[in-house]
């Protein structure tokens, strides 16, 4: 995710004369593959797999921000279920290599080989993009921050420093991709080339090639295909550049990926309009489709970012509403309208910066507004996808559509706009209707006039007329076919079909109250099955076909027309409708899938050898269920247990699931606390191996990749009457620098500052005129920028004494092992520790003997200048068969207190709460950090930065209990090792 170029697309920039003419529509394209493998193509219109045109439907997550490798089954399962055929991940090349040529791919969280097993456990296509740089709001771009200290040269050019950087990262990584390939028994469809990269010309008019670029990406593309990756190369632009599209690279410049891709965020990608170089108000669309015949006529619409959310920067208001079910309603249609064949959304399951991952202006939260929220509930609006996601993985006609120019007339209400999308092969339309000014969300009324095999007609043909009404488009098929079924129209729009026991099962949708009608081919006569909140339902026999009309109040009915049984819902009736498939084949054969309806969620089904159904999922209350299987089944488990049903004179099994147990989680009481800040006393010995003489410089990476807190030590001798210190470290960055264990000021942050200099007088400490002085500076680094600013240095800019020579001999102490290039926490990494003592002794971590120390809560809090330390113990029994989501929540009475705190749960620093920069309040915590069945050590890193000191609420609450096929119990003590001695040497 690229932050500052969002929406450049009402304007073509690119001279139309440079680039190949577009065919007329129906025109031949040429298909097209990698030259390696012919299992992945694409043409002008759609990608192709195994020789099928796909309609590409997806999302992304972020692996890394959920580092628990069971939790990202939960995740892919999730995606299933919302009908997206893909899913889409960046991955993070400093999680991988912390430090040089130490690659792992092994070790917890960092082997992806699971998260592929998953997606192709749940049958998802994946677009792999793992950089090497990655963007996506993360340290340093998700660079190792040992590559941003300039030692390796230009960095994203053909540099032989920096390319022999990228080696091992990349050929391990490829390694894996390789293996999952969708022709070697994967999943894997196409790999990114990088991440977001505009430098292939100099000038994009004159087209003059960008030497270093191009080579960076040729190098990269080389060692690609030298491992055996076969499946298409991608690229993604951010704002409006051509670079790396074949079809503007007219001039041969080099470094030319195989499918273009083009990101869009209209809304800005942020909940802070500032972020972005321009932003829209909402429900404002823009035009991409002109834009993709000038650059890339002769590849699909591929879209590898469009928006999912809004991230939450430091300072900002949450703006989830602005991204809720109507802006998915109307923006993912609006992107079939403008002829996407591949929509990717970003963020489609939020996730957490925990530790030190996150770029400096963000903050612990990757919530990112999504569907799957960051603490893995499902929002409205991942239901709302589902009612689209579902048609596009069925409608296969929709993977090769022309856009008609001359569609005014279609429309008899200027109100109304409608485009038409036609299969040039045949001759299925698709009519993409909303407000002609999208902005709009008035009651309105109109008919169509369309063009099908029967005729031209004017739709409606029994309802006095469509409605259209609030913030929400709709797609009208014509000659839609499914199974040996065809529409010749239909006004509401289509859910999905299924094919049991060889006969179709059709599933449209309208919104509550809203009527419509369609005419379904050859069909002869109609019966109403089941009748639940439908009214005004007409079978009316034409020569071509029976017409239906209906008006569908809440809930959902069943008709038979025909030989078709007809499955009518409201919008939130088909929110709780399910398609699960029986088979783990991405491309969803229909006759493999079943119907469900009525649970929170379904997240796998399939039949036994014995004609038996099981089906998995959660429900949040005891629920009443309706499947539609085939005849055959005589037996159902839901989650493993048998579960009794009745027959429905229809033939669907009906069922009663019971909702969740109740459970209350414990309270965080029993807190033990201890002084974190020894340092600034003058009795405290810098001797140990967590200290380093910065006898470099006092930048903090000159001394191997840190993160979070920087100590800096200095010695002088004699009298001072005070200094100024110039620090930088983030945007939301803070530090405090004391004199002789007396704080002597304090730079409490900015949202917007990532350097301050602060002037402190040593007037009210007590110095030593004639012996050794102790000046320590605390410093908060929130990460590196992204781009060119993440070679931005951290650390102490300029620091000098008033009245006074005497010169300030520094020592540094930050993350354990950094300096010798060595990873102390081998599962969490270095990312998740700062340079606090209670960090470097592994206070944090589960096992350490806290006896010896005081009693005392955070809520207490202390009353001076400090950074104190607490812990409790607390024991966890999420009841067997249940999922719970569990959120810490951490508050102070007054905002704009000068305090912070760090979360700690089982070793693992999950929260970073910053009242003053304005960050988030609620830290949500997956199963795998938290045991679920076993003690929990939680803690709190309290940092008073006020002489009248500070205190907290640290609480947390379930925000969801499910009863689930979710294993949350799990055995994750693999994520959560121990403490042991060998932290001691780090005092």
């Amino acid at each position: 995710m690229f932050g500052r170029i969002i929406n450049p697309l009402l304007i073509s920039l690119v001279p139309l004369a440079q680039l190949q003419p577009a065919k007329a529509a129906g025109d031949s394209w040429p298909i097209s593959d990698s030259g390696y493998t012919d299992v992945v193509q694409w043409d002008h219109y759609s990608f192709i797999i195994n020789g099928e045109r796909k309609y590409l439907f997806g999302g992304e997550m972020h692996p890394f921000r959920t580092p628990v490798p069971e939790m990202w089954q939960d995740i892919a399962q999730k995606f299933k279920a919302s009908g997206m055929n893909t899913f889409s991940f960046y991955n993070m090349w400093g999680m991988h290599e912390s430090f040089p040529s130490q690659v792992d791919f092994t070790t917890a969280f960092r082997d992806y080989r699971r998260l592929l097993q998953y997606a192709e456990d749940a049958g998802l296509y994946v677009m792999a993009r793992p950089g090497p740089y990655t963007n996506g709001e993360l340290n340093a771009g998700g660079y190792p921050i040992w590559v941003t200290t300039g030692d390796y040269g230009s960095l994203r050019t053909n540099d032989t420093r920096y390319t022999a950087a990228w080696q091992d990262y990349m050929t391990e990584i490829t390694d894996i991709i390789r293996d999952h390939q969708i022709h070697k028994n994967g999943t894997i469809i196409s790999i990114q080339v990088d991440n977001e990269f505009p430098s292939q010309y100099k000038d994009r008019t004159a087209k003059t090639p960008n030497g270093p670029g191009i080579g960076y990406m040729e190098n990269l593309e080389a060692l690609i295909r030298e491992q055996g990756v076969e499946v298409p190369t991608t690229a993604n632009a951010p704002g409006h550049y051509p670079d790396w599209s074949k079809d503007y690279d007219t001039v041969g410049a080099g470094g030319d990926v195989d499918v273009w891709g083009l990101d869009s965020y209209p809304l800005c990608w942020s909940c802070n309009p500032d972020d972005c170089s321009s932003a829209n108000d909402d429900f404002t669309l823009l035009k991409y489709y002109d834009y993709f015949q000038e650059v890339a006529p002769n590849q699909p619409g591929l879209m590898p970012e469009f928006q999912g959310g809004r991230v939450l920067p430091l300072g900002a208001e949450s703006c989830e509403a602005s991204v809720g079910p109507d802006f998915r309603n109307v923006y993912y249609r609006h992107n079939i309208d403008q002829k996407m064949s591949a929509q990717i959304m970003y963020m489609f399951a939020g996730g957490t910066n925990w530790g030190w991952i996150g770029v400096p202006f963000i903050g612990s939260s990757y919530d990112y507004s999504a569907p799957i929220a960051e603490d893995r509930t499902l929002r409205d609006s991942w239901y709302e996808v589902k009612n689209l996601a579902l048609f596009t993985r069925v409608a296969q006609d929709l993977a090769k559509v022309d856009r008609l120019n001359g569609t005014d007339a279609v429309i008899d209400n200027d109100a109304i706009s409608a485009t038409e999308l036609r299969n040039p092969d045949t001759d299925a339309a698709f009519y993409v209707v909303r407000h002609a000014t999208s902005t709009e969300d008035s009651a309105e009324s109109f008919h169509m006039n369309v063009t099908t095999s029967i005729g031209s007609l004017v739709i409606p043909q029994v309802i006095s007329a469509l409605p259209l009404s609030g913030h929400i488009a709709k797609i009208v098929v014509t000659d839609f076919t499914f199974a040996d079924q065809q529409l010749i129209y239909s006004t509401a729009e289509v859910f999905s079909y299924v094919v049991i026991d060889n006969a179709p099962v059709l599933i449209l949708w309208v919104p509550a109250g809203e009527s419509g009608e369609f005419l379904l081919k050859d069909a002869e006569g109609g019966e109403i099955l089941n009748c639940d909140g439908c009214s005004d339902v007409s079978f009316n026999q034409t020569v071509d076909g029976v017409i239906t009309a209906f008006t569908q109040g809440e809930g959902s009915s069943l008709l038979k027309v025909g030989d078709v049984r007809v499955l009518l819902l409201d919008r939130v009736a088909a929110w709780h409708t399910f398609l699960p498939v029986l088979t783990k084949d991405p491309s969803a054969p229909v006759n493999q899938t079943i119907v469900v309806q009525g649970p929170h969620l379904v997240r796998e089904a399939g039949i036994d050898d014995t004609n038996g159904l099981h089906v998995h999922g959660d429900t949040n209350a005891t629920t009443e269920v309706e499947i539609f299987a085939t005849s055959s089944v005589n037996r159902l488990w839901w989650n493993g247990k048998s579960t009794s049903f009745t027959k429905s004179s229809y033939g669907s099994l009906i069922a009663t699931i019971n909702g969740p147990d109740s459970y209350e989680l414990p309270p965080l009481i029993d807190w033990k606390t201890h002084d974190t800040l020894p340092e600034r006393f003058v009795n405290y010995s810098a001797t140990s191996d967590a200290w380093v003489s910065a006898d470099k410089g006092l930048y903090v990476d000159l001394y191997g990749p840190h993160h979070g807190f920087s100590l800096w030590r200095g010695t002088f001798n004699g009298s001072a009457t005070g200094g100024v210190f110039e620090v930088q470290g983030g945007r939301g960055f803070a530090f405090s620098a004391y004199l002789n264990g007396q704080q002597v000021g304090s730079y409490a942050g900015d949202a917007g500052d990532a350097s301050s200099t602060l002037s402190v007088s040593f007037e009210n400490a007590t110095i030593d005129s004639d012996g050794e002085n102790i000046i320590l500076l605390v410093q908060d680094n929130t990460g590196h920028d992204e781009t060119s600013g993440a070679t931005k240095p951290r650390g102490i800019l300029s620091a000098a004494l008033n009245d006074t020579s005497e010169a300030i001999q520094w020592k540094l102490a930050g993350t354990v092992g950094a300096p010798m290039n060595k990873t102390v926490d081998t599962v969490r990494g270095p990312y998740n520790e700062g340079g606090l003592v209670a960090e470097r002794l592994g206070w944090h971590l589960p096992g350490f003997d806290d006896a010896t120390w005081s009693v005392g809560s955070p809520s207490a809090g202390v009353q001076e200048a400090t950074i104190q330390f607490y812990r409790t113990l607390v024991d966890l029994d999420i009841p067997e068969g249940h999922d719970a989501s569990i959120v810490f929540t951490i508050a102070t009475n007054n905002p704009t207190e000068r305090v912070r705190a760090l979360l700690y749960v089982n070793g693992y620093q999950y929260g970073r709460y910053m009242p003053y920069v304005g960050s988030t309040s609620s830290f949500p915590v997956p199963p795998g950090i938290l045991d679920y069945s076993g003690k929990n050590t939680i803690a709190i890193a309290l940092w008073s930065q006020d002489d009248e000191g500070a205190s907290l609420d640290v609480t947390w609450e379930i925000t969801s209990l499910t009863r689930s096929s979710l294993n949350s119990r799990f055995d994750g003590s693999y994520l959560r090792p121990g403490w042991s001695e060998d932290r001691n040497v780090y005092y």
